[in-house]
């Protein structure tokens, strides 16, 4: 047992290794006043300081965060109200189409999306931006949060449907009451993988982005064609931190939100604290 515990161990320092040291090597880099990838000479912040003085690439970061926060929160709620379907529908083979049609989504290449979103909004007539974009996003976006809703609400047990209906709630009050705050933490889940989606696509944003609009992902690519600039990695190593940030904060809140819940129920049985 130890000794496949020591390989299992092993296993995953290379993983991790393997993941995380081109993310190092960037980060160090980034502080190089050399303005090279090798050869460190001396510590500065002067490419964290040209980042945030490009007016251009700060618009390109709000323009990436409003597109995010835009087509996951749509996508999110027409994801809630497509699992709602998806569950009352009672033929099995038209909910198994269904839903193989929703995986099918997924797994297709982002470069056959993409092209297929220029192909439409071209037929369309619809202006390659930010209009092209969002939409393109909330599409893309939608399948991941059904994805996650979908297995939390084919948790919740009928009878919590029914009891609310026998004392003579509304379908409102259902919906509000009942089925949203039990699913709520598969629209988190669901929220938050569509906006980690849509700030990390390149490639179908790549195809239906504009000439006048663009977003982070299709900025570092265009930069890093035109030559290697450690404001590349000061940039990306801010949006490394940044993420960090995020999933720390949920994981904490998570926690306490969990601890919460069992002190909560340890009152209500009884339990001294």
């Amino acid at each position: 047992m130890r000794k496949k515990n020591g390989i299992s161990n092993l296993y995953l320092i290379l993983v991790f290794a393997v993941l995380y040291a081109p993310i190092l090597y960037l980060m160090y880099y980034s502080f190089n006043s050399g303005g090279a990838m090798h050869d460190f000479e001396s510590f500065t912040l002067d490419w964290y300081k040209e980042v945030f003085a490009d007016t251009r690439l700060i618009i390109i970061v709000i323009n990436t965060l409003i597109i995010a926060l835009l087509s996951s929160t749509i996508a999110t709620i027409i994801a809630v109200f497509g699992s709602l379907a998806i569950e009352n529908i009672r033929r099995a083979r038209l909910k198994n189409t269904l839903l193989s049609l929703n995986n099918v989504l997924i797994v297709s290449p982002d470069v056959i999306i993409g092209a297929s979103f220029l192909i439409l909004f071209t037929m369309v007539g619809v202006k390659l931006g930010f209009a092209s974009v969002l939409i393109s996003h909330v599409a893309f976006s939608i399948p991941i949060a059904v994805l996650m809703i979908l297995p939390r609400l084919q948790e919740m047990s009928p009878t919590l449907v029914d009891a609310a209906r026998d004392l003579g709630a509304s379908k409102r009050d259902v919906l509000t009451k009942v089925i949203l705050p039990f699913i709520r933490p598969g629209i988190f889940s669901g929220f938050f993988m569509a906006l980690t989606y849509s700030l990390d696509d390149f490639a179908v944003t790549f195809f239906v982005t504009g000439s006048g609009y663009s977003t982070l992902a299709v900025e570092i690519y265009s930069r890093a064609r035109q030559g290697v600039s450690l404001s590349i990695n000061a940039l990306s190593t801010l949006i490394f931190l940044f993420t960090l940030f995020l999933v720390v904060a949920y994981y904490i809140s998570a926690r306490r939100s969990e601890k919460r819940k069992v002190a909560e129920a340890a009152s209500r049985a009884g339990v001294p604290q």
